[in-house]
């Protein structure tokens, strides 16, 4: 249904998500994220030790909840089982949230996340990935949350960062109404 139409042109309007896999000492830990396409902003995330429908919800419910429970947008993702589980997509029902998924085996179709685990893993990962989960899940936050949506800029938004570019729209949107 996204048919990689990545321009978006307001928030809460369509969101996508992935995991991707974090190595954290001696085991596999993974981070799901969900993404506002309006500025790239990360709305939501979550990390487990595996790779499951629970992980999937995580990273939802908190962009769902963190965007004040918006409805009638559209989420993409690629074709895994976490998303297209029965309880994920009833998951999605109930918050009246339209469900899209990329082509088999086509990452082109989720760019824009592909894009932000590229710059996760080269800016803030290290090479060799973290000591253990807790160190992980730190590192994940403040990049997340202390930089990413913050401080990065980003050449989608014009050089601005995802929190920046949100505040301008809204700033525009209140010239707007007041004019």
């Amino acid at each position: 249904m996204l048919d990689r139409q990545f321009d978006v042109v307001e928030p809460n309007t369509t969101w996508c998500g992935d995991v991707t896999y974090i190595w954290t000492g001696n085991r596999w830990a993974y981070l799901a994220v969900v993404i506002d396409l309006f500025a790239r902003k990360v709305v939501g995330w979550a990390m487990s030790l595996s790779p499951d429908t629970n992980l999937t919800l995580k990273a939802l419910e908190l962009a769902y909840e963190s965007r004040g429970r918006t409805s009638g947008l559209m989420f993409h993702s690629d074709q895994g089982s976490h998303y297209t589980s029965l309880k994920y997509r009833q998951r999605l029902w109930r918050h009246k949230i339209t469900q899209s998924m990329s082509r088999r085996g086509n990452c082109w179709d989720n760019a824009p996340v592909e894009r932000f685990f590229r710059s996760f893993k080269t800016e803030c990962m290290p090479k060799v990935g973290y000591e253990n989960f807790k160190d992980a899940k730190y590192s994940v936050s403040d990049y997340i949350n202390g930089y990413y949506n913050n401080v990065r800029p980003h050449h989608y938004n014009a050089g601005l960062a995802p929190n920046e570019s949100e505040v301008r729209y809204q700033d525009s949107k209140t010239v707007a109404k007041i004019s």
